[in-house]
């Protein structure tokens, strides 16, 4: 689609007519007109007539261009009929994940089944013809397709005749499927290898007799040939793609799990998908732009977690320098207070030392620099955070809140007590050495481009508004004032000037600006104004060396009080340009406690938090492993997944591990593609032909044959 003018998004110019009448005013010479009316901008403003020809002008040169993509008046025609039935398709299933948090088998479960869109499907197209164990061995082969085919190749007795029922059954549920989508996009979408023969067998009518022959013909030839299994792989893969038309993932990809690099390749496949920025998400992007502070944090996350082996394997980040470091510095160190919180299935117990001793050097390092960034930013206004200068490794104690607490850990001996916050040539050594590992790692840097290039810290989409974590309020439920760098931010404005500065932190060629880009990217991941973390502070420091469990508490923003406020979530609503009656917030970051009796549905549906837990070290406080939520054309339904035991688990008991369906609102009215974003900017594509189309009729542009 060509948007060459602006005037093409102006509500003036899209509304204006283009009348035989007015066909004189486009005689006018391009250069002149454009001289003269810069005089009169100059002379502090251009006349009512001056400003009708200036816009008639564009709008010619708008039309001309789209004339090159449909010369004639066939080619406009043809073009409006195809979009007009767009229109009056069925919208595209949306589907919403968040706090991922490297889970790739539970994610990559819930994605090949839509969350239970497959099964759905499946349950429409055979409804009480199949039983209710051949529907679940059907959806299983869906999902794993090479695993499931394996398993009956080992077990089915009549093989020939279970391939011929399986592609009957596959050919089915991709046709019902694919019965939203227009030909075309189900085209784009076809596997290269199999693109002619599905599109044959999903296209054609089965029932009629001059075609049975020819349908069963392709179908036994398949078989005869030995490609039945890498067809059903191939029509498995292209069902799963097909159930959902549109991703969105609410933030944090990253952290806590194995796996966020596979998760990372895995979306980069889809077309259709965004990413709202989660606080996890951000520190990572700014690690990729070399930020010490946040690679400090990376790494110290990974080992609190058993996973330095994601960052050694995964993406190839050299952390034997760190490594060798961590054992001169901490080698006699038990290191105690640095617990690993690891998976007992994956994760080797004989490195636990070792990797207790990372952390504990990373951690140091982190809060030297961390503690740097607040002492040349008081913008930030963080000095409450400057820890290390308030211990007194004499008497083994740190002041928290002018309060004294004993220190659980008192073996420092990187740190001057003279200057606390300067690291010792070893740490700035290990540390350039790291910077330079995460900046010029080639697979990082193609994923956060991806983060940067797809996702943003909020988006607007088809009546909902998504993002991770809240927009910061005061007490009272108004917008909280933040100020940095001498301006002021609120509400949507603050979402808008951290992104800036977030997108200038990896993209800007200025090193000043790079450098307090960089800065905020940090700010963002911690500090208790930022929309994504939604918190006062955070207490690590305090988790590690203060036993009193009062020094580890994190106040949540007022926003999380008001959730139910129904006022309050309006305002949000109306404040990025939604219609509060009509639209909904969509919300990740914060668990929902089920167990405790919490709800993900707020304010009578009207804000949906779907964090449930899909990291496993926060299943024993959610009772569920994670909430995701589908948008069809009959309306928002929020689906409760129970904790994946393993992909072996899920093929040999074919059971499925999406647990219940709430549905949170209904249409009876069957939404449609023209309802949708997508049907807007398709509608102004047709205004825009059907004036092209008048302006052929009226011999203002000559046709091209």
């Amino acid at each position: 689609m060509i948007c060459a003018m602006s005037f093409a998004h102006s509500s003036k110019t899209r509304n204006m007519g283009l009348l035989p009448a007015a066909a004189a005013l486009f005689s006018i010479n391009e250069e002149t007109d454009a001289a003269v009316i810069a005089v009169q901008i100059r002379k502090g403003g251009i006349s009512a007539n001056m400003e009708k020809t200036m816009e008639k002008t564009m709008e010619i040169k708008y039309l001309k261009n789209l004339a090159k993509l449909y010369p004639n008046v066939a080619a406009a025609c043809t073009e409006i009929i195809n979009l007009q039935s767009i229109l009056n398709l069925p919208k595209g299933t949306e589907h919403f994940m968040t706090d991922i948090h490297g889970e790739y088998e539970q994610f990559f479960h819930v994605l090949k089944n839509g969350s239970g869109s497959v099964k759905k499907k499946i349950d429409e197209e055979f409804g009480n013809t199949l039983s209710s164990r051949d529907k679940r061995g059907l959806a299983t082969l869906i999902y794993y397709p090479e695993l499931k085919v394996d398993m009956v190749e080992k077990t089915e007795e009549n093989l020939e005749d279970w391939y011929k029922i399986t592609l009957h059954r596959l050919i089915q549920v991709c046709k019902r499927i694919a019965s939203k989508y227009t030909r075309s996009k189900v085209r784009k979408m076809l596997p290269k290898d199999f693109a002619y023969v599905i599109e044959e067998l999903i296209t054609e009518k089965e029932e009629l007799l001059d075609k049975e022959a020819y349908y069963n013909s392709i179908i036994s030839t398949i078989i005869r040939i030995g490609s039945a299994k890498e067809f059903i792989i191939a029509i498995s893969n292209l069902i799963q793609r097909l159930a959902v038309d549109h991703i969105h993932i609410v933030g944090d990809i990253f952290d806590r799990g194995p796996g966020p690099h596979i998760i990372m390749d895995k979306l980069m496949t889809y077309k259709n998908v965004d990413i709202q920025w989660g606080n996890h998400d951000v520190v990572w992007m700014g690690a990729a732009a070399g930020h010490k502070a946040c690679i400090a944090n990376v790494i110290r996350i990974a080992a609190r977690y058993g996973n330095l082996d994601m960052l050694e394997e995964g993406y190839g980040i050299n952390l034997m320098p760190l490594a060798n470091f961590a054992v001169d510095t901490y080698g006699e160190d038990k290191c105690e207070c640095f617990k690993i919180n690891y998976d007992a299935g994956q994760y080797n117990t004989k490195d636990i030392e070792w990797d207790r001793r990372i952390q504990k050097a990373i951690a140091i390092i982190m809060f030297k620099l961390e503690g740097q960034i607040i002492k040349n930013r008081p913008e930030f206004a963080m000095e409450e955070r400057l820890l290390l200068d308030k211990m007194d490794l004499e008497k083994g104690t740190v002041m928290v809140d002018g309060r004294e607490y004993p220190l659980e850990d008192r073996n420092f001996p990187t740190i001057d007590p003279k200057d606390p916050y300067a690291l010792t040539e070893e740490e700035e050594e290990v540390m350039e050495r790291l910077q330079s590992a995460f900046t010029k790692c080639e697979k990082l840097q193609k994923h956060v481009r991806f983060l940067f290039s797809n996702g943003s810290l909020y988006k607007v989409f088809n009546s909902n508004l998504l993002y991770h974590g809240c927009v910061p309020l005061n007490e009272d439920g108004s917008f909280k004032k933040v100020e940095f760098f001498g301006k002021t931010y609120s509400g949507k404005a603050l979402y808008d000037i951290l992104e800036v500065y977030a997108r200038k932190g990896y993209y800007s060629v200025n090193k000043d600006e790079r450098k307090k880009g960089q800065d905020m990217l940090w700010y963002i991941w911690i500090n208790g104004n930022s929309p994504v973390f939604g918190k006062d502070k955070m207490t690590t420091f305090e988790r590690y060396f203060i036993k009193d469990p009062a020094t580890h508490v994190e106040k949540k923003n007022p926003y999380y009080y008001h959730v139910d406020d129904e006022k309050v979530v309006d305002q949000i609503l109306e404040e990025f340009g939604l219609d509060a009656e009509t639209s909904h917030i969509i919300n990740g970051h914060i668990p929902v406690k089920v167990g405790k009796g919490e709800t993900p549905v707020k304010c009578g549906g009207k804000l949906l938090i779907i964090d449930g837990g899909f990291s496993k070290a926060y299943q024993k406080v959610t009772g569920i492993a994670g909430y995701t939520l589908l948008y069809n054309s009959y309306g928002l339904l929020l689906v409760a997944h129970d904790p994946f035991v393993s992909v072996e688990e899920a093929v040999r008991s074919e059971k499925d591990i999406h647990s219940q369906n709430m549905v949170v609102e209904r249409t009876y009215l069957r939404r449609r593609v023209a309802d949708t974003d997508a049907g807007k900017e398709l509608q102004e594509r047709i205004e825009e032909l059907e004036k092209l189309l008048e302006a052929y009729r009226a011999g203002i542009i000559t046709e091209k044959v």
